[in-house]
């Protein structure tokens, strides 16, 4: 029974990790290209600038899913990207979604993430 409840966890981590990378790539990857800063930042600079502002987990899933949601000029920690690319659209996005693609952000090493070359 130990080893059902254990493989069972392993699997919904999997499948929630899973759906947080169809998420972000079915979204983020339009704009924000995981090495490249060509419409605006690359997720390389995002995930850095957010984990130096906010270390812990959580509060770097809260902040980032929540200025997502509504793109502030005044409440954002990359004046620089705004002074570059301008503010983010809001995208109409709800929270719990927002929330699940930071934590694909905050969780991936996109240095060292393996894609398809044909992709890009």
């Amino acid at each position: 029974m130990r080893k059902f409840v254990v493989m069972l966890i392993l699997i919904c981590n999997l499948e929630a990790s899973g759906y947080n990378s169809l998420l972000f790539n079915g979204n983020c990857v339009t704009c924000h290209f995981e090495k490249e800063s060509i419409s605006a930042p690359s997720v390389i600079q995002l995930q850095a600038r957010y984990k130096d502002a906010f270390p812990n987990r959580d509060e770097f899933i809260e902040y980032m899913s929540t200025w997502v949601q509504y793109p502030n000029a005044k409440t954002s920690i990359m004046h620089d990207a705004i002074k570059k690319y301008e503010l983010m659209p809001e995208l109409g996005y709800d929270l719990d979604t927002l929330k699940s693609i930071a934590e694909y952000i905050y969780d991936t090493d996109f240095e060292n993430l393996q894609t398809d070359p044909k992709v890009r």
